[in-house]
């Protein structure tokens, strides 16, 4: 059994235990938060004996292999390399940083400490994107690829009234870019590498983050269209065009239907089954890879993730968010 420790109690973190419940030689053994109380309230939700309030008890503690993030953007490099250094593998939630130079700080302790540091980007890892991946060819010379992921927050009625909640805070790296744009980034970054020009444009909140935001990135033989937004819906579907035909992926943060449109009229459905809850997948490829002895997934590799981060923050520049982090 791989032992996991949990920090962050939140929504996001519920969703992924439920899923990992289904994940062979998954045990949750520890729970930090902040407070005691809050602690031991989660805890007994999932039936877990041991609690912590410090972080650094938590990472020299012998009852976890594992730790599972899920804590403010602004504070996953400081938490992951803590762990990281004291021989726990990790799983951070996406971004796994709030800047390039964090997530480069990150990989190299992972390196130096030969443990796995893995960033949960759920959407790489589903079945439905390997279909993607395996299928391209079939579309002939890739021209275009467009993402849309726009999805009105609840917490944006919440700003409108002038409270201002962790995710339209800069102080936490937070704002669309950081929490949607990503979904459209890293998949683009998966397939493609790194493009060599970025021009973006975004709305800013008075807060100091991002609320939507267009990025038009340029390759030496096709251009991606990437859109996101906190304070807007889009219900387009994503495509990936090709000079025989095109892609339509449902949603690609969490794709679940996937087919061609051929110029010649014909449809090719090209869907996967996936049996399980979403995040299961991410958390299957976590433990199997240390049970296998592995400190880097090939999929969620490195590279992706500090080449997406590399990209995330060329955009920032563009639009003018400067975080906190970037200061220190």
């Amino acid at each position: 059994m791989i032992r996991v420790g949990i920090i962050g109690t939140n929504w996001i973190t519920d969703r992924l235990l439920d899923a990992a419940k289904l994940v062979k030689n998954f045990e949750l053994t520890a729970v930090y938060s902040r407070t005691d109380e809050k602690a031991k309230e989660f805890a007994r939700k999932y039936g877990v004996e041991n609690t912590f309030t410090n972080l650094e008890e938590m990472a020299l503690s012998p009852l976890i292999d594992a730790v599972y993030i899920a804590t403010p953007n602004s504070y996953h490099a400081e938490q992951a390399i803590l762990f990281l250094q004291n021989g726990k593998h990790v799983l951070c939630e996406k971004p796994l940083a709030a800047n390039a130079k964090e997530v480069s700080e990150m990989i190299e302790c992972a390196k130096q400490n030969h443990v796995l540091l893995m960033e949960a980007m759920k959407s790489t890892l589903v079945p439905n994107f390997k279909v993607i991946q395996n299928n391209l060819h079939k579309i002939g010379p890739i021209r275009k690829f467009f993402s849309s992921y726009c999805q009105y927050s609840s917490r944006y009625d919440k700003y409108k009234e002038g409270i201002v909640l962790n995710a339209f805070n800069p102080v936490y790296a937070n704002g669309a870019l950081m929490d949607l744009g990503t979904y459209c980034l890293y998949p683009l970054i998966a397939l493609f590498k790194e493009p060599v020009h970025i021009k973006a444009t975004s709305i800013m909140l008075q807060s100091g983050v991002d609320g939507e935001g267009s990025v038009l990135l340029q390759y030496e033989d096709k251009e991606a269209v990437v859109m996101y937004s906190k304070i807007s819906n889009s219900y387009l579907p994503s495509e990936i065009q090709g000079e025989k035909g095109s892609m339509i992926i449902d949603k690609l943060h969490s794709p679940e239907r996937v087919e061609i449109c051929y110029h010649d009229g014909r449809i090719e459905q090209l869907t996967a089954e996936q049996p399980y809850p979403v995040m299961y997948y991410e958390v299957k490829e976590f433990i199997d890879l240390i049970e296998q002895g592995r400190t880097e997934s090939e999929i969620n590799s490195y590279e992706n993730s500090y080449k997406t981060m590399q990209v995330m923050d060329e955009i920032r520049k563009c639009i003018g968010i400067v975080y906190p982090n970037d200061r220190k």
